[in-house]
């Protein structure tokens, strides 16, 4: 069989698929600090047959935790003579723009370890300034006496000529082989010097971290008889080998939640939606992503810890494009000085968690708002649920305040709840210039089912897909995925002046280095895809549009349709183009698939239009608009194709609890899924 784990803020998930297809689920709690002690406890609870694995794939929130939670490594910086403060100086256009009290982000390398080395190469790659070998040992010898545990190393013009770093790492192994060092060239090729600054930085700053937890986890998979090929989920959407891992762990700062974000991609393919918005809501946050063309779409734009507020820290590596909010089923409902209701961004996370999970949590979360509407039952829960001290708490910190009732209360929870996701899919639809009318919706996340209906009807969505095994559907999407790597260099040129044999070159380049690394992962090379992108631009534009060309050799023949092209997507990303404007590439992007075998899901063979056999129950359920209703609850294993479930109703089993509002329509598909027809 083929298994998959997910590390989320409040569960870790395990998803097990064999070769008939048949899927298995479980959850278990995640354990903070000791990740890789929930993944063992998944595996165990889920009574995985360890010798059976034939591939393993994991996602993990360890590298975003260290990040936002600034608990990585000491970290010292080497850089260019001159270069030392562009830390500090960082970038002008702060989101805040007329706030006086703003303040710049604070560095993670403080200035007194960051050193600058006499060297000097320009744009073209050339040498000016000899690197000063002189320079390098003395930096080394201070930020060894400073007790550094890891170190960037961070030169100008690096991504065009990475010589001089190369000498620099080797002379820190080779003085200092206890040390964790990341040269910028090891983690992005793309200029700005800024952000491969940072990108630099912040790969060292958690490379420590993320060795020592790749490595327990390693060992403690071979003690169970896992023995199989390991891989980690990128930021990208494709995997890599747990050693490769941790040598760029940057490449997986979004690793568990884009899964869910590509297999939404694959679930909308199957079921004939090539547009798609991918909705994951978990215990901590909401995510969500927009696919069109059933192609997802990959970013280098991507920042941690970024508001609206705050300018945040860019990271120069390629991410899947999603937008993330503080709003999931451990979100904290709260009342603000000026005593206005809110929820989120605080989470009740794993420990305590909601009153519901009785670990000592006193304030009331979106789950325990759920719980009050009878949208969830307290039966489904691993634990016993005291609906008393639920109530409770939605009383005292949310009715009273506001003199309503506990329903009415648990009501305004949920529909702030709303309001913050809504927000967050319009970011992605309608803010860019999309129409989500045109568009499905894939649900999922423990939350995502109970929540989407009424998102989807607030947008115009007119189909949502609740997929098979919802719940840990990101740990599923990592099933469907192939090994990638992203090569992404600047290769500055106008299309005027192509020196096209220059440009071949520089593919061929790039396609021998990442066919000799997936050699090296144990890819057949018939196995290997290459797609190539070009990042384009108008002459005097700052930012670039990606464009996808063919993978042949770019010549006069075809150069005028790869600028068409251009003026197209520019078109589409910001509505004009300038057809007589000169153009311009920026970099190249190499896509490299190293394509794994992957498991086809099981159809349904039974067929039954008698939904009422798969009734469990009637339980009041409170809705928007229409109030307590009396409401038929479902059991998800029990409903076959053919049956038509209509609302108001919901539909359960133990990991989730999918809302289905009056006057709308759903059904199981042959696949499992649940599909939800928001006009009736």
């Amino acid at each position: 069989m083929k298994v998959a784990t997910d590390i989320g803020g409040t569960f870790t998930d395990i998803v097990y698929i064999d070769k008939a297809g048949e899927i298995g689920v479980d959850k278990a709690h995640t354990t903070p600090p000791n990740f890789e002690k929930g993944v063992i406890d998944v595996i165990e609870k889920a009574g995985v047959n360890t010798a059976a694995i034939e591939s393993f794939v994991h996602g993990t929130t360890v590298i975003i935790n260290a990040l936002t939670e600034r608990k990585g490594a000491k970290t010292g910086l080497i850089t260019t003579k001159g270069f030392r403060d562009v830390l500090d100086i960082q970038r002008g256009n702060r989101p805040d723009l007329f706030n006086m009290r703003y303040k710049k982000p604070e560095s993670f390398v403080p200035r007194y370890l960051r050193h600058e080395i006499n060297e000097r190469i320009n744009y073209k790659g050339e040498v000016l300034t000899d690197l000063d070998e002189g320079d390098v040992l003395r930096a080394i010898a201070a930020l060894k006496k400073e007790d550094v545990e890891a170190v960037a190393v961070v030169f100008l013009h690096s991504y065009i000529n990475d010589e001089h770093e190369r000498k620099v790492i080797d002379m820190i192994k080779a003085e200092w082989p206890e040390v964790f060092v990341t040269g910028s060239y090891e983690v992005t090729k793309e200029w700005r010097e800024y952000e491969r600054t940072t990108t630099a930085v912040l790969n060292a700053f958690v490379k420590p971290v993320a060795a020592n937890y790749i490595d327990k986890l390693y060992n403690k998979l071979e003690a169970i008889g896992i023995a199989s090929p390991k891989y980690i989920m990128q930021s990208n959407g494709g995997t890599t080998t747990f050693e490769k891992s941790k040598e760029t762990p940057i490449n997986m700062v979004e690793s568990g939640p884009v899964a869910g974000i590509f297999g939404s991609a694959m679930i909308g393919k199957l079921v004939g939606n090539e547009k798609v918005i991918g909705f994951d809501v978990g215990g901590t946050t909401a995510k969500c992503s927009l696919i069109d063309g059933g192609e997802v779409k990959v970013t280098t734009e991507y920042k941690i810890d970024q508001t609206d507020r705050f300018a945040g820290y860019p990271i120069k590596t390629p991410v899947v494009d999603i937008v993330e909010i503080g709003n999931g089923g451990g979100s904290i409902a709260w009342v603000d000085e000026a005593g206005y209701l809110r929820v989120g961004p605080q989470s009740a996370g794993a420990l305590p968690g909601p009153v519901a999970y009785g670990k000592g949590g006193s304030q009331p979360t979106t789950t325990d708002a759920n719980l009050v509407l009878g949208r969830l039952s307290p039966k489904n829960f691993d634990m016993d649920v005291n609906m008393d001290k639920v109530r409770e708490s939605v009383d005292n910190i949310v009715a009273k305040p506001f003199g309503i009732s506990t329903d009415d209360a648990a009501l305004g929870i949920v529909r702030i709840a709303n309001a913050n996701m809504l927000n967050a899919l319009k970011i992605i639809s309608v803010r860019k210039g999309y129409d989500p009318r045109e568009f499905a919706m894939v649900a999922f996340g423990g939350g995502g089912a109970m929540h989407a209906a009424a998102l989807a009807k607030e947008l115009g969505v007119k189909k949502v897909i609740i997929p098979l095994a919802s719940s840990v559907f990101s740990a599923l999407g990592m099933l469907m995925t192939d090994l990638r790597q992203d090569n992404i260099n600047t290769f500055n040129i106008r299309m005027d002046h192509i020196d096209y044999d220059a440009l071949e070159a520089k593919w061929q380049e790039l396609e021998q280095a990442a066919m000799a690394d997936n050699l090296t992962k144990g890819i057949a090379a018939e196995d290997v895809v290459f797609v190539r992108n070009l990042d384009m631009r108008y002459w005097g534009q700052e930012h670039t549009v990606k464009v996808l060309v063919p993978n042949k050799m770019i010549s006069e023949s075809n150069v005028d349709d790869i600028i068409q092209r251009f003026h197209a997507e520019h078109e589409k990303a910001y509505s004009f183009k300038m057809e007589d404007s000169m153009t311009e590439i920026v970099n190249l992007h190499l896509v490299t698939l190293g394509k794994t075998e992957k498991t086809t899901f099981k159809t349904i063979d039974a067929y039954s239009e008698d939904t009422e056999s798969a009734v469990k129950e009637i339980r009041t359920v409170l809705f928007e608009a229409v109030g307590s209703v009396d409401t038929k609850i479902y059991d998800l294993g029990a409903l076959l194709p053919g049956m038509t479930v209509n609302g108001p109703a919901v539909i359960e089993e133990r990991s989730s609890s999918i809302v289905v509002y009056p006057d709308m329509v759903a059904e199981k598909d042959v696949y499992g899924n649940i599909i939800i027809n928001t006009e009736v």
